[in-house]
């Protein structure tokens, strides 16, 4: 087993507060604010293990960039399900691919207070000037941005209880909007929009027999894009805890896969159509041109991804890990047809992200980032970074031997000219001295600017977001 699988997927040393971290290079000037990240902070609860990637119990890491300097600090999310874990030393809360050690008259009490958990380990979001860590589960925690502990809950959807979300929400001027899913005889896709100082407003829904696990979704500026693979479930089986979250779904490829398309001002339901059977977890981005609507993912031709993070796959690095394609799928929403597929890339991707805050949703964005995978290496894991041009199909790649990077957030120069002109931050685990450092690419031709070494490993994470001000 690599060494890099055991430190990546084990439990983080310290709970660090550090006013400056060592520098090799020179921090562009004009990078100042902070980055904030979501992931696991440990794979164990006592001498219990986590059985996936998507489990384990939500850290938050705190970049802090100040004329050229480079602040750190992190925290375990503080939550019932991290509490719980630490108190009784075992696994107290279902996750995504692991329940708790269940005795039979506790799989009686949960069919009547199910223990889903709360630990919000995906994403980061700023909704409405509060900072929220995201998650799948129905609740979201509210973090406070300076100490990083917990100061309460969210809820996308107060009126009927919500159950799942997606922790990708869209923002659009001052609308926040979200997909979330609620499990029942009847289950709904209802699409929730938030705005300053009011309620959640329900603005679309889809009545539906056996809900999809979906991660994301589209938008674009007249349309809601909600793409239903065939990996679905019956909703009882996750209402009454037969197994583990995600082993309750079933890969249907049959089905197809069904794409909804709403009209965000009204609601309505403006078309349905059915593509081939694929899976994703990502949209990347959405938008209209001549009366087509348009939308890029990164996409599987099955939910084996899902398989392959499982921690015992990873670690026997018996398979290489499947590499997402970007796709670009485009139809008319006001004529009958198919949407017609192209390939933008196949150099196998995963956690692609763009110049969103100027770029979403207009048709003239050129360059997708992501991690990937390097297939002529054995690794199981992704080791590299990957700058997707989708105008020429060309790839510019960041590797470093026995290095592994995570998600590279783009953080554009604010003097800049062109789409690529900034940097990316990705936080790399750095197996052969055993820790992490925090990496400065220039967006253009990802040389390295910078870098900033952490004393300790950060484990494989997800998501996270930079903000000027916080």
């Amino acid at each position: 087993m690599r060494k890099a699988y055991d430190i990546g997927f084990s439990t983080s040393e310290q709970e660090l507060v550090l006013d400056e971290l060592p520098i090799s290079g020179t921090m562009p000037d004009w990078v100042e604010g902070t980055l904030l990240r979501n992931g696991p902070g440990t794979f164990k609860a006592g001498d219990q293990n986590y059985r996936h990637w998507f489990d384990g119990l939500a850290m938050l890491h705190k970049f802090t960039f100040r004329g050229g300097k480079v602040a750190y600090a992190n925290k375990f999310l503080e939550c019932k399900a991290y509490s719980e874990a630490k108190e009784l030393g075992k696994i107290s809360y279902s996750e995504f691919a692991t329940d708790p050690c269940y005795s039979l008259f506790d799989r009686v009490k949960e069919v009547f207070n199910p223990r889903f958990t709360d630990s919000s380990k995906v994403n980061i979001g700023k909704l409405h000037g509060k900072f929220v860590a995201l998650g799948e589960p129905s609740l979201q925690v509210e973090f406070d941005p300076e100490t990083l502990k917990s100061v309460g809950v969210f809820a996308y959807d107060t009126k009927v209880k919500q159950h799942v979300t997606t922790v990708h929400p869209h923002f659009d001027k001052d609308a926040i909007i979200n997909l979330t899913t609620r499990f029942g005889r009847v289950s709904n896709y209802r699409f929730m929009q938030l705005e300053k100082d009011q309620p959640p407003q329900l603005i679309a829904k889809q009545r539906v027999k056996e809900p999809a696990y979906i991660h994301s979704f589209g938008m674009s500026p007249n349309y809601l894009i909600l793409v239903e693979y065939p990996f679905v479930v019956n909703p009882l089986s996750i209402l009454f805890h037969a197994k583990p979250f995600i082993e309750n779904y079933k890969w249907k490829p049959d089905r197809g896969t069904r794409i909804f398309i709403f009209n965000r001002h009204t609601g309505e339901l403006v078309k349905q159509t059915e593509t081939d059977s694929f899976f994703a977890f990502h949209h990347i981005n959405a938008f209209e041109q001549q009366g087509e609507l348009i939308f890029d993912m990164v996409t599987y031709p099955d939910p084996g991804i899902i398989d392959a993070f499982y921690l015992d796959k990873i670690r026997s690095e018996e398979k290489k890990l499947p590499g997402g394609e970007i796709r670009r799928y485009r139809f008319d929403p006001a004529r009958e047809g198919k949407a017609v597929c192209e390939i933008l890339c196949e150099e196998g991707v995963e956690l692609p992200c763009f110049h969103y805050d100027s770029l979403n949703m207009d048709g003239s964005y050129r360059y997708v980032y992501s991690i990937g995978v390097n297939r002529s290496e054995k690794n199981s894991f992704y080791d590299q970074i990957v700058k997707s041009d989708l105008q020429t199909d060309k790839s510019t790649i960041w590797r470093e031997k026995n290095c592994f990077p995570g998600e590279p957030v783009f953080l554009p120069n604010p003097n800049g000219k062109t789409e690529d002109d900034g940097v990316n931050l990705s936080i790399v685990l750095d197996e052969a001295n055993g820790n992490s450092f925090l990496l400065v690419l220039n967006s253009s031709d990802f040389s390295e600017i910078a870098r900033a070494t952490i004393p300790q490993p950060v484990l494989f994470g997800y998501h996270g977001n930079f903000y000027k001000t916080i």
